[in-house]
């Protein structure tokens, strides 16, 4: 736990998901910081929006950025799961400061 780093998660799910199926993604992705010692500090949830173009015959997501505070390999591990999600659009982890 000495290595935790602040970090900024930013991911857009498929708006087409029902608002508890929306919550439960958020639940899990943020549950995997959660339990390898990390902290979400804080999770705001901006809502459905219009993408400028089309993304995956998509035109809108629902979006959430996450500050986490965690070390390197559980973002590691977030990251990797966030690759692999069905529902998830588009994601983006950075460095607060270091992007």
């Amino acid at each position: 736990m000495a290595d935790r780093r602040q970090y900024e998660v930013m991911f857009i799910i498929d708006s087409r998901l029902d608002d508890a199926a929306i919550q439960q993604a958020v639940d899990r992705y943020v549950g995997i910081v959660t339990s390898r010692g990390g902290e979400a500090t804080k999770v705001d949830h901006w809502g459905r929006r219009k993408f400028a173009y089309e993304i995956d015959h998509l035109n809108e997501g629902y979006y959430v950025v996450a500050d986490l505070q965690a070390e390197p390999s559980a973002i590691a591990e977030l990251d990797r799961v966030l690759h692999l999600a069905d529902e998830l659009v588009r994601h983006k982890v950075v460095r607060p400061g270091k992007h």
